[in-house]
């Protein structure tokens, strides 16, 4: 192992809790590791000798894992921000509210079985109500009909199944399935949390990993490089999660678009692994790609204690693969002063507005904001590691000590059963519950959405602080009136205590019952447990060696699950006369286009999903939301009926928005809905990466304006034509005629970034319907 820096991993090697291989709970710790899975730094290391050699320059951390995975990597054009690269991820990961659409995708491309490890996370479907172990069971008992689809379908097609209860995905990845220098594509838009471990983790959509299970290569386009030196040290009540914070103020939602965030600088040892985790986790906010941070000492103490400790002696060994070279090249560089950084809260509506938690209480007065704090949540996949809960118990019992207790209500989302029982065992669950907090399942719950929240009314106006990764408008509590603000655990906890937005910690006084002023001294907490973590419940099942006997029944009465049925292809004609079917105003992310919380039961129903189109976006005719114009029928209507309207109609539709189109979550129903009701083009300012992608996917022309001016030129009740696919190619812009209701007409041009692969996509009707032809 150590020579060849190959490391095998058979079906019984237990991999984590090691450690604690005495400790009778340890023995719940089957393999996570897929037969004959393996970490090879050899291939990696002659992939990227290979790259270096013929770019003849440094590379940086990013570029060599990146590199190292290419498809051919002698042959293999490399441009940044330009060209398409082919690679070669070495695993596949989903959350349930998505594995449901991609396993049915990979059912329907007729494969018997995956080709690369995958597996399949329970943690969208859990709703928060009451508490942990009585949400759980009723979502079990809700969900049993996708629980088990997606668990005889991991069986069937080898795909293993981490059960409801066991955590969010990214912190299962993290504790099981990370590592330095791995590539790991996952079905969420915060997949890059892994960069935290050194791993090149990026989210996709559905279609994207069913390539990748399937055994082809997966295409991204060349990322450009932004580096974040980090100088200093982080001390007092600033966080990991401050850098960030910090970082969405300075690049904004979109800054990061195109490129992967790559830290580095020595203070990056100042921070701990799962303190990288939140960093690279939240980098999704920016648009980025992924985030990664150089592998250190930090990285091997979390891999020794999460029972990898033969991981971390084959990474050191190769320790000059996972950190970038001296002297390479950034796009753009950034440099934070960890040891000036002051604690950050970002919010409302959108998460990079960012702000001094010192000047929050000012800020929210002077623009109407709410100042009481009706509830503080702390974890979720971004904020939900040992180290955090630690900091926020200690907060916690500094004011038990004083005889205070919440204001504001309190919950708490552990990231990982191992979590739960260790916070549990080690007492940190309990001062978190004393101090007035409820502890929820080991799920995302409140962060997408999935809150019975009963406090407040909807519509009524109200602040609530995070310690999530996004707030954009009702997405916490579905109330668009909910000023929601994300900010680090500790203080989430103490302004849930202050019960106020003007409270803060590091200058303010809190009053005790007995009228004692005192104020909170920093957040303290251990990085990881002194006695190792306990692993909590089994919860994982491994897919048998051969499940081709195996049945994946869904019943065509379900209003959970469906088929899908292909897509059709392109005529070979020109779109002509798309109906305009809404202009969108200002931000549309994918919550806009296809919202969660409620909606997430028929993920695997897309004609039933189908009816949540667009339902957040704004009309820029009314500025209202889910109300249109029937141009058929001149009345108004809900996006969904209108779009049904015309397609039984056979009237095909495009849409018009404006910048950062599709920003947030990975889903790609965001991009499946509008293919099923009749869709054929999307024309914004500019997109988001992974809606762009799903949408190209789909069989949609995902096309932007050439002068963003024009966007201004398309009335809500125009008609377009899209000219120029006959000879559709890679670079070369389409027209758009414009028709007004008026009879007057104008031409446009449209711009893309289609590669040849993907116009055959578009031409296919699909990408799977392409895939099923190269079978054929």
């Amino acid at each position: 192992m150590g020579t060849t820096g190959i490391l095998v991993l058979g079906q019984g090697a237990r991999r984590f809790h090691v450690a604690a291989a005495l400790n009778a709970k340890a023995k719940v710790a089957m393999s996570r590791f897929e037969p004959n899975s393996s970490i090879n730094y050899d291939q990696l290391r002659s992939n990227i000798d290979i790259v270096r050699k013929r770019l003849n320059r440094p590379l940086t951390l990013s570029e060599k894992i990146v590199y190292g995975h290419l498809d051919d990597p002698a042959g293999q054009e490399i441009v940044r921000g330009r060209t398409y690269l082919r690679l070669r991820p070495d695993r596949v990961a989903m959350q349930d509210a998505t594995a449901q659409m991609a396993m049915l995708q990979f059912i329907s491309s007729g494969l018997p079985k995956v080709a690369v490890p995958s597996t399949i996370h329970c943690d969208h479907l859990i709703e928060a109500q009451i508490g942990g172990a009585q949400d759980l069971q009723r979502a079990k008992e809700i969900n049993q009909e996708v629980y088990k689809f997606l668990a005889s379908a991991g069986a069937k097609y080898g795909v293993g199944f981490w059960k409801p209860g066991s955590g969010i995905i990214h912190q299962i990845i993290l504790e099981n399935y990370a590592y330095p220098g791995v590539m790991l594509i996952g079905t969420d838009s915060h997949t890059p949390n892994g960069g935290g471990l050194g791993s090149i983790c990026i989210g996709v959509g559905g279609a994207d990993a069913v390539d990748v299970m399937a055994g082809i290569p997966w295409e991204l386009k060349c990322p450009n490089v932004i580096g974040v030196k980090l100088t200093g040290t982080l001390s007092g009540w600033t966080s990991p999660k401050d850098v960030i914070l910090k970082v969405a103020g300075i690049l904004t939602v979109k800054g990061g678009t195109g490129a992967i965030v790559e830290y580095h600088g020595p203070g990056v040892d100042s921070i701990s692994c799962t303190g990288m985790a939140t960093i690279c986790n939240m980098g999704a906010e920016i648009g980025a790609t992924t985030s990664v941070f150089p592998y250190n000492h930090r990285m091997r103490t979390y891999l020794e204690k999460t029972g990898r400790g033969e991981i971390a002696a084959v990474a050191n060994e190769n320790q000059d693969l996972l950190v970038p070279d001296s002297g390479c090249h950034y796009d753009q560089i950034i440099e934070i002063n960890l040891s000036e950084l002051k604690p950050h809260i970002n919010g409302p509506f959108t998460p990079d507005l960012a702000h001094p938690v010192s000047d929050i209480g000012s800020v929210a007065e002077k623009n109407g904001w709410p100042l009481e704090v009706k509830v503080g949540l702390i974890g979720s996949c971004t904020n939900s590691s040992y180290e955090d809960m630690g900091r926020a118990a200690s907060l916690a019992k500094q004011a038990l000590d004083k005889g205070l207790k919440c204001k504001a209500q309190f919950t708490v989302t552990p990231g990982s059963e191992q979590i739960r029982a260790t916070i549990e065992r080690d007492g940190y669950a309990k001062l978190l519950r004393d101090v007035g907090g409820v502890v929820l399942a080991n799920a995302c719950g409140p962060c997408i959405g999935q809150w019975d929240r009963r406090d407040v009314k909807k519509g009524e106006k109200n602040t609530i602080v995070t310690s999530f990764n996004r707030n954009f408008t009702a997405r916490n509590d579905a109330n668009p009136a909910t000023h929601a603000f994300v900010t680090s655990p500790e203080i989430v906890t103490a302004l849930a205590i202050a019960g106020t937005l003007k409270f803060n910690p590091e200058t303010d006084f809190l009053t005790a019952p007995n009228g004692e002023k005192f104020k909170l001294e920093p957040p303290t907490g251990d990085e990881l447990p002194a006695r190792d973590f306990d692993p909590g419940q089994d919860t994982y099942q491994h897919p048998p060696a051969d499940g081709s006997g195996l049945r994946v029944d869904v019943n065509p009465q379900s209003n959970r699950l469906q088929l899908l049925e292909p897509f059709d292809k392109w005529n070979g004609k020109d779109l002509e006369d798309l109906q305009v079917l809404i202009k969108v105003k200002g931000k549309c992310t994918t919550d806009h286009i296809s919202a969660a919380g409620p909606w997430l039961k028929f993920r695997g129903h897309l004609d039933n999903i189908s009816n949540n189109l667009l339902i957040g976006a704004v009309n820029i005719e009314n500025d209202a939301v889910n109300k249109i114009r029937n141009i058929l029928t001149g009345e108004f209507g809900g996006v969904p009926d209108v779009a049904r309207y015309y397609k039984k109609h056979n009237v095909s539709w495009v849409v018009v928005g404006d910048e950062n189109y599709g920003e947030g979550s990975s889903r790609e129903h965001a991009a499946l809905e509008p293919r099923h009701l009749g869709g054929r083009a999307i024309i914004v300012k500019s997109f988001a990466r992974i809606h762009e992608t799903n949408l190209k996917k789909q069989g949609l022309l995902p096309l932007t304006f050439s002068n963003p001016a024009d966007y201004d030129k398309i009335r809500p009740d125009d008609k377009i034509s899209i000219v120029g696919l006959k000879s559709f190619a890679p670079g070369k812009p389409l027209e758009a005629i414009i028709k007004h209701s008026d009879g007057s007409s104008e031409t446009i041009e449209l711009n893309h970034t289609f590669n040849e692969t993907q116009i055959e996509w578009f031409q296919a009707g699909s990408a799977l319907n392409k895939m099923k032809e190269l079978q054929k």
